[in-house]
């Protein structure tokens, strides 16, 4: 098998093997590490269709972590997909009004995120131990709901590990804030930031860039790394369940050998659409990769302009894990259709950094014809919940009716029938308030967990673990910080300062 390296995005540096990107989560001149060729799929669909989830995940991780022995992966694959699913599928697939829904909310915190979270802890362990690693790891992470509790969960009380989490104190839904301040484990942190989502996101940037506290951390018996789908050990595991979705269509019938599939992805950091886009370049017979965002909609002006201008007003949305305007993965992205140029892509980020925008060649739009984007806006996606439910009972969470109007869009301008998957990122559950305000406006006047039932009842499905587990739990975190304090948060809870 051939090896695969891994190159920073804004550099020429030395490429570094998988486990040594999987550590260093962010390279040290601010860029992210892609692979220096995507790997072609080396079993065919047919053969994939016969497979569950761990073998799928086994036969696609394998050809990015190549500097991983087939035991070591197999290991973090089976610690990772056992019974923190409420499901042995994993990612069932789930048809109504035309579309097939893949529910990535399975796991122990009811969102995408966990898909890859729960393995990236054994990924991470796995790598120390080949590159000898003996200071402990700090996992620090912003969030804007989702990436959080899905990381506390996968790193509470893993040896070696310590977990800070940053979130926008009044940027998350009550579900989401609940999950997070109630998380137990010696070695988790969590802190609401006076501030947005960017805010946050920029904030943790600063910290890995910071070479001071890089030394003082060192000298300390401590190093970062990242679980935000800036480390590519969070990226490589979401490309597992597009293969495993296409596989899954092709066992039940729905798609003959070779028919191409178009994907719908709810994104706002642009990883989750990133990894469909990888999964098509190994091969996989994914069409269109349709992006959908929310009223934030800078991914969408972007696909329709070529220009990135995160200068715009920041808008709280009922999709709040897209309530972003630095969409960080998009900067893979824009390394690729820049021919893997470094420097050319490194002066659009220092750009977007200096400026706030950048503007892409005609020759780099061409290179994004895989690509349609549109947006939903808050009555769009409140309707489109209502509509589905209407329809046929099923209830989709914000995130994902954001996907599916824009899905509605699509067709509508295109007449494109392709049979599509649509990447369901959420329970309903987690954003309960704003589903049944959706489904009936009567809804508003009752509690969230007394809608947390209600929602149970016309949905027809049992509350999820991670709901009820919250129900009582008491408040473990209360930290609250300004943006420009997150440093000093940060060497307090290591005890350094």
């Amino acid at each position: 098998m051939e090896e695969v390296l891994y190159y920073s995005t804004r550099s020429d540096r030395e490429p570094i093997k998988a486990s040594q990107a999987i550590l260093k989560g962010l390279s040290e001149d601010g860029g992210l590490f892609v692979p220096d060729h995507i790997p072609a799929l080396d079993v065919s669909p047919a053969k994939l269709a016969g497979l569950g989830y761990k073998e799928v995940a086994y036969e696609v991780m394998k050809l990015f972590l190549t500097d991983f022995t087939e035991e070591e992966l197999k290991h973090c694959i089976e610690s990772a997909y056992d019974e923190k699913f409420d499901t042995e599928v994993i990612a069932p697939l789930v048809e109504a009004q035309g579309a097939y829904y893949l529910e990535l909310f399975h796991g122990a915190t009811i969102a995408f995120k966990d898909m890859a979270l729960s393995i990236l802890p054994h990924l991470l362990i796995t790598s120390a131990k080949k590159n000898d690693v003996k200071n402990e790891i700090v996992i620090l992470t912003a969030t804007s709901g989702d990436t959080g509790k899905a990381a506390l969960a996968g790193f509470a009380g893993v040896k070696g590990t310590k977990i800070i989490v940053f979130y926008p104190k009044n940027g998350v839904s009550p579900i989401q804030e609940k999950q997070m301040v109630t998380q137990k484990g010696d070695n988790t942190y969590v802190v609401g930031i006076t501030g947005n989502f960017d805010d946050a996101q920029t904030g943790v940037k600063k910290l890995f860039n910071d070479k001071e506290l890089a030394k003082e951390m060192d000298a300390a018996g401590y190093q970062f790394s990242s679980a935000n789908s800036i480390n590519i050990g969070r990226l490589v595991p979401q490309i597992v369940y597009y293969v495993y979705a296409y596989a899954q269509l092709l066992k039940e019938g729905k798609i003959s050998e070779n028919e191409k599939i178009n994907v719908v992805v709810p994104t706002g950091n642009f990883g989750n659409i990133l990894a469909a886009f990888y999964a098509k370049n190994m091969g996989l017979p994914i069409d269109k990769l349709i992006c959908a965002s929310n009223d934030n909609k800078v991914l969408y002006d972007f696909f329709a302009t070529g220009t990135y201008d995160r200068n715009r007003e920041f808008v709280l949305t009922t999709s709040p894990s897209m309530d972003i305007l630095i969409s960080s993965n998009l900067e893979r992205l824009i390394y690729r259709i820049a021919g893997n140029d470094a420097g050319k892509n490194a002066e659009l980020m220092a750009a977007l950094s200096g400026q706030g925008k950048y503007e892409i060649t005609e020759d780099m739009k061409k290179e994004l014809k895989d690509f349609y984007g549109n947006y939903a806006t808050e009555k769009e996606t409140a309707e489109t919940i209502a509509a589905i439910y209407d329809a046929c009972g099923y209830v989709i969470d914000t995130h994902t009716a954001v996907a599916a109007t824009v899905y509605n869009k699509y067709k509508k301008e295109t007449g494109d029938n392709t049979k599509t998957v649509i990447a369901s990122t959420a329970s309903p559950f987690k954003f309960t308030r704003s589903v049944m305000n959706a489904i009936d406006s009567k809804y508003d006047a009752m509690d969230d967990f007394a809608l947390v039932d209600e929602l149970s009842k016309i949905a027809n499905v049992t509350v999820p673990n991670a709901i009820e587990e919250i129900r009582t739990a008491p408040v473990l975190h209360d930290h609250v910080c300004d943006k420009e304090e997150m440093k000093t948060v940060v060497k307090d809870f290591l005890k350094m300062a």
